[in-house]
């Protein structure tokens, strides 16, 4: 690993870089917060899939695409004299110590809950904030990460359940809500009841502390990864997925979970 000095020139030289970038490349003379926006949303997502494939090299390399961003960002507030990397860093050293009161100040704690509950509660105390539990969750979040941020939120606040067993009886109840309209058809109100039971499944991934984007996308790779084992068993036999049977297609589904069992 390297020293702090060591890792403060590696820094130094990604801004002299960055400067020279700016000055010279025609590419990146031409980008803007805008033009930037969507590929640092991208990044993200490749930094996201970077870590639930366990695979420390690519994170290492997501990472570093990912503070590319954040030092272009500086570098364009530091032309129209709003800011730059100093005052970027300065502002998030400030909000660390302003935020963690029970490391840098006198404040006693005994458990992260407790941790969560203080974070929040100085956000809202924050000069020029709003007084809104809810204001920091961004309108852009897909719904399912948006879900669960909101229960964070309100649970900082102390706005859940007493015991993480009692959200068993509300999924139940959403799942009830759902089928009856399942039944008499009513689409509206299906998609209603339907929100809500998604809506309780983030609170019971929150509650038993899973991350329910990563379990879902988790699925989504499992899934992938079936379907394409039973789509290249068909066509090794010369067949076609269209003129199989469900019973056929489920021996291969069903083989692919024996493989990746055994493997």
């Amino acid at each position: 690993m390297k020293t702090r000095k060591e890792q403060l020139e590696s820094f130094e030289r990604l801004l002299d870089i960055m400067d020279e970038l700016r000055e010279k490349c025609p590419w990146d003379q031409k980008q803007t917060f805008e033009t930037l926006r969507k590929l640092t949303i991208e990044e993200v997502y490749e930094l996201g899939d970077a870590i639930l494939r366990s695979s420390p090299n690519e994170v290492k390399k997501e990472l570093g695409d990912l503070l590319l961003h954040i030092v272009f960002y500086a570098k364009i507030g530091s032309e129209s004299n709003n800011f730059d990397i100093g005052d970027v860093i300065n502002n998030l050293n400030d909000k660390l110590i302003y935020r963690h009161p029970h490391v840098f100040g006198d404040i006693d704690v005994s458990s992260a809950l407790e941790v969560e509950q203080n974070w929040e509660a100085l956000k809202l105390t924050e000069k020029g904030r709003g007084r809104r539990v809810l204001e920091g969750v961004p309108d852009a979040l897909p719904a399912l990460v948006k879900a669960n941020r909101i229960q964070e939120k309100v649970r900082g606040v102390g706005f859940d359940w007493e015991e993480k067993q009692q959200v068993w009886d509300k999924v139940k109840e959403e799942l009830e809500e759902f089928e009856a309209e399942v039944r008499v058809d009513n689409r509206p109100d299906m998609e209603n009841e339907l929100g809500d039971l998604i809506f309780s499944i983030v609170n019971v991934a929150r509650l038993y502390e899973i991350d329910p984007e990563s379990a879902l996308e988790r699925t989504n790779q499992k899934f992938i990864r079936r379907f394409n084992y039973l789509e290249e068993q068909t066509l090794m036999k010369g067949k076609s997925l269209h003129s199989m049977s469900l019973a056929e297609m489920d021996y291969y589904w069903e083989e692919a979970k024996i493989g990746e069992k055994k493997g």
